[in-house]
């Protein structure tokens, strides 16, 4: 009994001491300290020269890692298993994260770098006075094509993707804001419509589009279309210019009837371990030099006035992704449709998929 009873003790004590140890090492990775900043971020959207450049500057060390999609990002910052010191939602994300109480207010006064930042791209509707979030990227979604496997067309109007002629051309976004974003507006509706006639015209339209979808895919879009495997994609700008980096013969259009402007913001949890090292990353990012450099690494367009005066004018003069001001403002921004309509989209998405199979 004795030897029972010794045995059922040490199993207790270990256990114990497995749940401690295992607490510290949730701790130690979850909470990384006041020496580390721990960021969340789009996979390739920074230099990474500039996180190495972060750390020798400032002394913090950096653990980055990466989601691909704001739905996958705000779970795990949720469920609060790491404490992320900085991430990079979209805007209509930021809406849903400020709803939930997952964001730290930011101090402004500790962003001296905030002054570089274009006035067009702070204030706007999804964070009033940006009391949580600070410009990071923008651009808007469009259709980026090889006028050498087309025969002729320029994609002025969302309704060339329906041309008989793209049979089996046409790539797509695995997404459901952006598929049903351009169907909707392929109507004149706006892409954050709620109506529910407007919403069974898009997807049945969106239906006569199967024969010419070639697939619905994620970042393999890059290689297709630069390998001129498929003639025509809808993408995001930034992906459209690295695809015209590699293939010159590639172009890009926003059609006139409308589409989406996005912008990328950075935020700070509310399960920050690092608040000083949070604001120290968002202020380094906003250099003019930084930001110029981050740029030029990662293809997208940048709202940092100070930095756009640094970088090749070739390419922020070209309005296929610096967009005027008078353009920008017939494109809008994805709002925050709710939970139960996100699932009507995401329904209707994921019919359209299974039709396209």
């Amino acid at each position: 009994m004795k030897d029972i009873v010794r045995a059922a003790l040490t199993i207790i004590l270990v256990c114990i001491a497995l749940f401690f140890v295992n607490d510290l090492l949730d701790k130690n990775s979850g909470k990384a300290g006041s020496d580390t900043v721990t960021i969340y971020n789009w996979g390739e959207y920074i230099d990474p020269d500039l996180i190495a450049q972060f750390e020798d500057e400032s002394g913090y060390r950096v653990v980055y890692e990466t989601f691909d999609s704001n739905e996958a990002m705000m779970t795990k910052i949720e469920q609060g298993g790491t404490s992320y010191d900085i991430a990079v939602p979209s805007e209509y994300a930021i809406e849903k994260m400020k709803e939930h109480d997952l964001l730290l207010p930011i101090d402004h006064s500790k962003i001296p770098n905030l002054k570089n930042i274009d006035p067009y791209f702070l204030d706007l509707s999804f964070d009033p006075k940006n009391e949580f979030s600070i410009p990071y990227f923008w651009g808007t979604v469009g259709i980026v094509f090889n006028p050498s496997l087309l025969d002729g067309q320029t994609f002025e109007s969302w309704d060339a993707l329906w041309d008989p002629s793209l049979k089996g051309q046409v790539l797509l976004v695995d997404s459901a804001r952006e598929v049903i974003g351009m169907g909707l507006n392929s109507l004149g509706y706006s892409l954050n419509s709620t109506n529910e006639k407007e919403l069974q015209e898009a997807s049945e339209k969106l239906n006569k589009l199967t024969p010419n979808v070639k697939a619905i895919i994620g970042d393999e879009v890059t290689q297709l279309m630069v390998n001129e495997e498929a003639a025509v994609a809808l993408t995001w700008s930034g992906q459209a210019a690295d695809m015209m980096w590699e293939n010159e013969e590639l172009d890009y259009s926003v059609p006139e009837e409308g589409s989406n402007l996005w912008f990328d913001n950075m935020v700070i949890p509310k399960t920050a371990a690092n608040i000083e090292g949070a604001h120290a990353f968002i202020n380094f990012m906003l250099d003019a030099e930084v930001a110029a450099q981050n740029a030029d690494y990662v293809g997208y367009s940048i709202p940092n006035a100070a930095a756009v005066e640094l970088m090749d004018e070739e390419v922020t003069s070209d309005e296929r992704f610096y967009p005027t001001e008078e353009t920008r403002d017939n494109l809008e921004v994805y709002n925050n449709l709710g939970l139960e309509m996100l699932g009507v989209y995401n329904e209707l998405f994921l019919k359209f998929k299974m039709g396209t199979n």
